[in-house]
């Protein structure tokens, strides 16, 4: 029995994908990390009951609830889970985040999955905000971008948004992302907009710019996002930003997001999503 559920935006675009990838998951790090079964959970008695606490050893921005609550449901869905927090609440080193109680074999066999989704998406949530806080005060979005785990895709662009960043694409197929190979294969840029055009009328087009020549070039074409990659702007052309939004990325830190100004829209980063490091959680058995 789980206390907590996930609580997303109705018009979340990916809602129903994020739930099945939950489970997904859950399902597939349950079985890589048990196989045939967890023989140090054996020396225990099989009826034997405990109580247990979760908590952090540091500050960090919580994502993964629901990824805890379907480890347990998954595994053995009599654990009892009371949840002191939810996603998005901040906290503090030793800070208690959840107990549990129920089956000791069960609570230690699902201990290390439960907590490895816990504090990866905790850890992408917490760098995000970091993120986002470092320009709270520009009128400026940090977007996430593709450079994800394999597999926790899903998790890890809600934990964007749980720390306050926007999401870039979700993936290959919900917006054109046309890069410099793109170009080069698509004889320009011009022809690359153009195409995409008349291939999905329908769906976003971002197109890649790497100076102001391309960049006046691209404007012409009028495609939603411009993204300037490694350079920012020198001149003062005149630029319909209700029409066309521009982006800058590469490179991104926290350090240099301090030279942005608001001549752009976004800032996207992949830094949010692949330099994480987990955040220090502990599980310990009490009375």
């Amino acid at each position: 029995m789980q206390t907590s559920s996930l609580k997303l935006p109705a018009d979340l675009p990916y809602l129903s994908l994020l739930t099945q990838h939950i489970k997904k998951n859950v399902e597939f790090a349950l079985e890589e990390d048990i196989q045939s079964g967890d023989i140090t959970a054996e020396l225990i008695e099989a009826d034997s009951i405990s109580n247990a606490r979760v908590i952090t050893r540091e500050h960090a921005v919580i994502c993964g609830v629901a990824w805890v609550d379907e480890t347990f449901k998954q595994f053995d869905d009599t654990v009892k889970l009371n949840w002191f927090v939810k996603d998005g609440d901040k906290v503090e080193p030793n800070q208690t985040l959840l107990e549990l109680s129920g089956n000791s074999r069960s609570i230690l066999t699902a201990e290390r999955t439960a907590l490895n989704f816990l504090q990866l998406l905790s850890a992408t949530a917490t760098l995000a905000n970091q993120f986002t806080q470092a320009i709270s005060n520009k009128n400026i979005t940090i977007l996430d971008t593709r450079k994800t785990i394999p597999g926790l895709r899903m998790g890890q662009k809600y934990a964007a948004l749980v720390g306050g960043c926007g999401n870039h694409r979700i993936g290959l197929y919900d917006m054109f992302l046309i890069k410099e190979n793109h170009i080069a294969a698509c004889g320009g840029i011009e022809q690359a907009i153009n195409k995409a055009r008349s291939l999905y009328p329908d769906k976003k087009i971002e197109i890649e710019v790497e100076n102001e020549k391309e960049l006046e070039r691209a404007l012409a074409c009028a495609p939603d996002v411009i993204m300037l990659d490694n350079f920012q702007l020198k001149s003062n052309l005149a630029i319909d930003r209700t029409r066309t939004k521009l982006e800058s990325s590469g490179n991104i830190t926290l350090e240099t997001l301090a030279t942005f100004n608001e001549d752009v829209d976004f800032v996207s980063s992949g830094q949010i999503t692949k330099n994480v490091t987990a955040i220090d959680l502990s599980l310990r058995l009490i009375d």
